[in-house]
């Protein structure tokens, strides 16, 4: 599994969880997946919270388009697919 999964879209993916106080469970487990991604190079944990949080952003975008950036989307798609 070659995934390339970028610091940046994880700390906005972090940052926005945080500002729009959207499952903050979620939010924790994907910062310890980041760290343990960082650690050990396994992108498993990454991917599966990143989905989880790509539902998210995609049900806030349809009740305001303005609320998540289509890019942030976007780049979540990229670390999600296999």
């Amino acid at each position: 599994m070659s995934v390339k999964i970028s610091e940046k879209t994880i700390v906005s993916t972090l940052e926005k969880l945080e500002k729009l106080k959207l499952d903050e469970k979620l939010h924790a487990e994907l910062s310890w997946c980041w760290n343990s991604y960082q650690y050990d190079s396994n992108p498993v944990g990454v991917i599966e919270k990143s989905k989880v949080a790509l539902e998210l952003f995609k049900a806030k975008r349809q009740e305001n388009s303005r609320a998540v950036a289509k890019k942030l989307v976007d780049d979540l798609e990229k670390i999600t697919q296999n």
